[in-house]
């Protein structure tokens, strides 16, 4: 069931225009993260979603119910930080009870709630630790837990994740996906990481200067970028240029590499993406490409490559074990045309 609805939002400051006809919807209980590189209007988004900013034109509905004139404070959304801004003169408990105390709840309710919260994100044993002793990933939970306490109708979390290193990151994110899908917690998630987004999101709305490029489910968007730029934002860098021609009754794309059959209804001029994923070395696809091996790095699972082809530079991605010849030897990839190759129109 649809909850949230943002139509068609514009948001100029100056001369800069932040965001330009934005449009999505939320289902109850869903998570969509709200991905793209710095400067695309996410925490504009956000803030708008918020009550923080007035969009210039369109409109936010809860439920069908217009939020335009209802101040943030009114909202019942919650908001967490990439700092995680706990209050440094409180102690957990009373940090996690705050927004139940603005609420002017019970003290049994407080405690109860508080204990609950305290238990969901792991640190149970924590109420009355000071603030200022916990860890990065403590605080982060502690704010986790201050934010879903009051039961926000709407949990909007701002690059929580971005002040930790990468190690911590990597676990975390795995810890709030669990969390937020138990308490069936409805959440905006804004990040420029694309692993976060995958990690923790049902849904991904990929942002560029101010508007949508695509939507999807992290497994749609990755399998099929919808443009040049959803492509090169993924990491997928081996797009050459072509031209779409019938050969022998067959569609083909003519490219520096070679000839290619391809299945789009695209005509003329392109650019070719061949996906980093989709090549082997097991010699049983009819779809080739030779090239030079001139270098190969480990990368834990999987082993990254670049093969000279034909004098362009394409990297591949392998499972960490496989055997791969000596950099400056030939190797030959295989292709499987059906997922590994996608053509965008080229201007």
């Amino acid at each position: 069931m649809t909850i949230l609805s943002i139509k068609d939002i514009s948001k100029s400051f100056v001369n800069t225009r932040a965001l330009e006809h934005i449009s999505f919807d939320v289902t109850e209980g869903e998570i969509v993260a709200l991905l793209g590189p710095s400067g695309c209007g996410k925490s504009t988004l956000l803030s708008i979603i918020a009550g923080l900013e007035i969009p210039d034109r369109g409109d936010i509905f809860w439920n069908g119910v217009s939020l335009r004139h209802t101040p943030p404070h009114l909202r019942e959304f919650g908001l967490m930080f990439q700092d995680f801004a706990l209050f440094p003169h409180l102690d957990v408990y009373a940090n996690v009870a705050f927004g139940l105390k603005m609420a002017r709840a019970n003290s049994e309710v407080i405690n109860e709630r508080v204990r609950e919260m305290l238990n969901l994100v792991g640190l149970s044993e924590f109420s009355n630790r000071d603030v200022n002793t916990l860890s990065g990933g403590e605080q982060q939970r502690i704010a986790l837990a201050r934010a879903l306490a009051p039961q926000p109708h709407l949990l909007m979390l701002d690059e929580p994740l971005g002040s930790l290193d990468r190690n911590l990151r990597e676990r975390l994110v795995v810890d709030l996906e669990r969390i937020l899908h138990q308490m069936q917690q409805t959440a905006i998630y804004v990040t420029h990481d694309q692993e976060e987004a995958f990690t923790i999101a049902d849904r991904i709305i990929l942002m560029n200067s101010g508007h949508i490029e695509q939507i999807g489910t992290p497994q749609e968007i990755y399998s099929d970028p919808a443009t040049i730029f959803v492509a090169r934002f993924l990491e997928m860098t081996n797009i050459v240029p072509g031209v779409i021609h019938e050969l022998d009754g067959k569609r083909q794309v003519f490219t520096p590499l070679g000839n290619f059959p391809i299945v789009s209804s695209i005509e003329g001029n392109v650019n070719l993406l061949i996906r980093p994923d989709m090549a082997s070395l097991d010699g049983k696809s009819s779809v080739v490409l030779k090239g030079i091996l001139i270098d190969s790095s480990f990368r834990g699972s999987n082993r990254r490559i670049t093969a000279l082809c034909n004098d362009i530079p394409l990297t591949f991605e392998f499972p960490s074990l496989i055997i791969l010849p000596n950099p400056g030897a030939e190797i030959t990839l295989d292709l499987d045309p059906s997922s590994a190759l996608k053509v965008f129109p080229r201007q």
